[in-house]
């Protein structure tokens, strides 16, 4: 459900809004987490057949720094929790999708 479906959701219920359960849409974010979003994306993946995705790949991180005109240290330090907090978020997913194939082919 986006943002906009919620509040067309509430104003139809007659429901109060809570801000707590809308979701958010990118631009409630402060520029430095969408700028850390897109560097994300910017990002290659690194993935091998018989182990899955294991995470970004950081070499062209500098570039991408540049790109977005990262320039602070202080603030290349914080998109970089961000970034690894989402990269470690996508590896535990990987990691459970392969599992449950794996799984999923030792019951058969």
């Amino acid at each position: 459900m986006t943002k906009d479906q919620y509040l067309r959701m509430c104003e139809q219920t007659g429901e109060e809004i809570d801000w707590e359960k809308c979701p958010p849409e990118v631009e409630d974010f402060p520029e430095s987490v969408i700028s850390a979003m897109s560097i994300y994306n910017g990002l290659g993946n690194r993935v091998y057949p018989d182990v899955g995705y294991i995470g970004k790949d950081f070499t062209n991180l500098d570039y991408l720094y540049n790109f977005y005109r990262i320039k602070e240290t202080i603030e290349k330090e914080w998109i970089f929790e961000i970034l690894q907090f989402l990269d470690s978020r996508n590896i535990e997913h990987s990691q459970k999708a392969i599992k449950a194939q794996h799984d999923k082919l030792r019951k058969k």
